[in-house]
């Protein structure tokens, strides 16, 4: 997959503070980062070494303490938090090790959810959602609920949920943490699959071998940058 030279995350001299008791600790100490468009990245690092702090600040859940954040250009540092959430659901489509399904809906409603926020008409809702689960391999389980379906399958619904909205960045948190080896394998495929289509992919994950099936391996350490991997495949 070649890489867009124009970057859809750009971090810039990123600190996140924490106050405990009388104590302040750094999360993140000078952190710069920059992620092309059309990256596969995977993102490691020890416990407490900082890298969910960093994927909070990338997904516009949290705030640095001081530094600069753009995401496709903008300077999201400065926006309110109601310009940020509108922005966090057009741009970044999530994915999470358990899969954060609505148990009451169906696997079709599930993915539809995003849109609602957008007001996209209900046909219209449908016709997105009905195409995303398409494409991971779900089109015959519209409408089977969560409970229906293995977890390999949920995950691909949560997949073709993070994908509805076309968004620019997609940002997995263990996405492979709760599935058996064979069926991890089968979802870093489609990650890859939709990687080859130009789908900018970013992957926190302690599991050196999600991290080798992809291109780059940020690695973080009390906070900071360790070198870089790139991975040849």
């Amino acid at each position: 997959m070649d890489v867009n030279i124009n970057p859809v995350i750009e971090l810039e001299n990123i600190h996140r503070d924490y106050r405990m008791g009388d104590n302040i600790v750094k999360a993140l100490d000078g952190l710069s980062l920059t992620i092309g468009g059309g990256e596969l990245t995977s993102i490691v690092g020890p416990s407490g070494s900082g890298k969910s702090t960093l994927m909070n600040i990338i997904g516009c859940l949290d705030r640095p303490t001081d530094g600069r954040v753009r995401l496709n250009g903008e300077d999201i540092s400065i926006l309110s938090d109601k310009r940020l959430s509108t922005i966090r659901n057009r741009n970044i489509g999530f994915i999470f090790q358990q899969f954060n399904l609505m148990p009451r809906l169906s696997i079709l409603e599930n993915v539809a959810t995003p849109l609602l926020y957008s007001r996209v008409k209900t046909s219209e809702r449908n016709r997105l959602a009905t195409a995303a689960l398409q494409k991971v391999g779900l089109g015959d389980r519209l409408k089977h609920r969560p409970t229906e379906l293995s977890g390999g399958q949920k995950q691909r619904a949560a997949i073709a949920r993070a994908i509805v909205t076309n968004p620019s960045l997609l940002l997995a948190d263990e996405p492979t943490g709760a599935l058996d080896t064979t069926t991890g394998e089968l979802i870093m495929d489609l990650f890859r699959q939709l990687n080859s289509e130009g789908r900018t992919i970013i992957i926190v994950t302690h599991d050196p071998e999600v991290s080798q099936q992809c291109r780059r391996v940020v690695r973080v350490r009390d906070g900071k940058l360790e070198p870089e991997i790139v991975n040849v495949y």
